[in-house]
């Protein structure tokens, strides 16, 4: 089964030993629910009509550490224990998600094209040194493909180099 090449690509590659995609169209609403400009902590806590000081009693921490808390998790320093005990304090879970920007058999396509174009022109360079060059366009894009096909067979090989 064959994919279209990635827009600027120019090859197209096969994705059957991709791993399988998994499916994050779901997540979409999640995804566009802005932050609260104050953390989901404080909305929630405002929601649920709790102070600082009776969520600090269901943490069985001092109130100055709720405020901390909240502080915390707006500035970007709260760590995911410390989030997921002020949820389960509060009635609910903390969801932890990475969102690919775009399908990761893309991403895996782009590397490959991205890697194999290097390697090919660092061996193009030496075939004209010694008269050999491809100049066929066929010919390029046959050993492109080729080559991108090789490395999504083994996908670690891709992240090698930064």
């Amino acid at each position: 089964m064959a994919t279209p090449a990635p827009r600027g690509a120019g090859v197209a590659l096969s994705v059957r030993s991709l791993p399988s995609q998994h499916s994050f169209a779901d997540s979409g609403p999640l995804l566009r629910a802005p932050r609260p400009a104050r953390g989901w902590v404080r909305a929630i806590r405002d929601a649920l009509g709790m102070t600082t000081a009776q969520l600090a009693a269901r943490l069985g921490v001092k109130q100055p550490r709720v405020v901390e808390l909240e502080r915390g998790e707006v500035q970007g320093t709260i760590t995911l224990h410390s989030l997921e005990r002020a949820a389960e304090a509060m009635g609910c879970k903390v969801v932890y998600m990475l969102v690919p920007h775009e399908p990761l058999t893309l991403t895996l396509q782009k590397r490959a094209a991205e890697i194999a174009r290097q390697q090919l022109a660092a061996v193009d360079q030496t075939m004209q040194l010694e008269a050999q060059a491809v100049t066929s366009q066929a010919q390029q894009q046959a050993a492109l493909q080729q080559l991108a096909e090789a490395l999504l067979r083994r996908p670690a090989r891709l992240w090698d180099e930064p």
